[in-house]
C-alpha cells in the first residue's frame, strides 16, 4: 500500500512527503472487489450535513464523516442520525487548527477534545483521524498512533469547498476513480456547496459500474 501525507489535488505535481513506510497512514487501499470510500470534511453543518444524509440514505450507501469537535456540539443531533444510519464518523480534531504549527502536546490534545466531543454526545469513540488540510509530520502521526488512530488522507480531492463546478467534479471523478478510492468533500461550505448535486449523479453512475461504497475501516480493512 503507498500512502502518502498529501494534501493537494490529485494529479499535483507535488506531494509533502512519502509515508509509503507507515501501516497506519492511508490515502486509498487497493482492492478487488471495487469498493471505494465517500468522506465529508467538517461538519456537521445544519443544512448541507442534511441533505448528504438524506441523499446517502436514498441510495442506501454509507459514508465517513470527519467532524469538527465544536460543530459536533452545537449539532449533536446530526452526529447521532449520522451513527444510528451505519456511517462512521472520524476525528477531525476539536478547533480545526494548523497542526504543523502546534506542539505534539497541543496536538495531542486537539485529537482528545475531538474525540471527547464525540462521545459526550453518544458514546462514540473514533478510530480514524483526518489532519485538517491533510496537514501530517512525523510527530503528528506519532501523536495519532499513541492515541490508537488510523491516519486518513485522501486519493481524490472534489474542491467542493472552493465551489468547484457540479460538471467538473463529477467529470473529475469519473475519468480518475479506481478501487480503493477515499474521495474527499466537504459537509460545511461557506456559500453554496455543489456536492449533493454531484452525489446524485456519481453514486448511481458508479453503482451502474460496479463499485460499492463501503466506510473507510470497512476499506481498510479495520472493522
Amino acid at each position: 500500500m503507498l500512502s502518502l501525507c498529501f494534501g493537494l489535488t490529485q494529479g499535483a505535481s507535488a506531494v509533502w512527503k512519502d509515508y509509503s513506510d507507515n501501516t497506519n497512514v492511508f490515502r486509498f487501499k487497493r482492492n478487488e472487489g471495487m469498493k471505494i470510500a465517500l468522506t465529508f470534511d467538517d461538519g456537521p453543518n445544519h443544512v448541507y450535513t442534511e441533505q448528504i444524509l438524506d441523499i446517502l440514505k436514498e441510495n442506501e450507501v454509507h459514508g465517513t464523516f470527519f467532524v469538527i469537535g465544536e460543530n459536533a456540539k452545537i449539532y449533536p443531533d446530526l452526529i447521532a442520525r449520522e451513527i444510528a444510519e451505519g456511517h462512521e464518523v472520524g476525528n477531525h480534531t476539536y478547533h480545526h487548527p494548523h497542526l504543523k504549527k502546534l506542539t505534539k502536546e497541543a496536538v495531542r490534545q486537539e485529537i482528545l477534545l475531538g474525540e471527547e466531543a464525540l462521545y459526550e454526545i453518544d458514546d462514540y469513540r473514533p478510530k480514524l483521524f483526518r489532519p485538517p488540510e491533510g496537514m501530517c509530520s512525523e510527530e503528528i502521526i506519532a501523536c495519532a498512533e499513541e492515541l490508537d488512530y488510523n491516519v486518513i488522507l485522501w486519493s481524490i480531492d472534489t474542491l467542493d469547498w472552493a465551489h468547484n463546478s457540479v460538471e467538473n467534479i463529477t467529470e473529475m471523478i469519473m475519468t480518475n476513480i479506481r478501487d480503493g478510492d477515499i474521495i474527499l468533500f466537504h459537509d460545511h461550505v461557506t456559500k453554496i456547496s455543489p456536492t449533493p448535486e454531484v452525489l446524485k449523479i456519481i453514486i448511481p453512475k458508479l453503482k451502474e459500474m460496479g463499485y460499492s461504497f463501503v466506510t473507510v475501516s470497512e476499506l481498510i480493512g479495520t472493522r
